[in-house]
């Protein structure tokens, strides 16, 4: 069904469940796996740069150490993702990968934001339910560790 999925990933709870349940779809399907890590570079994210030099590359050094342990964990579990880092606006740089990669699904953890937080950093949902090529999942279900492991174990040997 799925052979091209790419997964947001940011290193945050909600970018963890999204990790999880991509994976065990992919893992299902059989489906190449792209990880993409967001350094977001929003108004307010440049406005606080502009006060304070040097947040975005800071930024950035954190999300590729998150993009680098995600790779890892996906290894563990037999997959070869290609992963990318990009800054920009998390929402249409999601968008122009996937469509970049020809992905088939998307999937993204979901992050319930009040409006000031909307504002701040942008309409990312919306954006992507507009714009996005494909298929996109907004994961919202937390998988447990053990969960999660046994049912990748499953899923090998099955």
């Amino acid at each position: 069904m799925y052979k091209r999925i790419l997964l947001a990933y940011d290193g945050s709870r909600e970018g963890a469940i999204a990790l999880r349940e991509g994976a065990l779809i992919a893992k299902a399907c059989g489906a190449q796996v792209f990880l993409l890590s967001v350094v977001p570079e929003t108004g307010g994210v440049l406005m606080v740069e502009g006060a304070q030099g040097g947040v975005v590359p800071k930024m950035a050094e954190a999300y590729r150490e998150q993009l680098q342990r995600g790779v890892e964990r996906l290894k563990s579990f037999g997959f070869d993702p290609v992963a990318r880092l990009v800054v920009g606006e998390p929402a249409p740089t999601i968008g122009a990968v996937a469509r970049e990669i020809q992905a088939d699904l998307v999937v993204v953890g979901h992050r319930k934001q009040s409006l000031l937080a909307r504002w701040w950093s942008g309409a990312t949902g919306a954006y992507l339910s507009e714009h996005v090529p494909c298929s996109l999942i907004l994961c919202r279900n937390p998988i447990s560790d053990e969960a999660f492991e046994a049912a990748m174990r499953e899923t090998v040997t099955a």
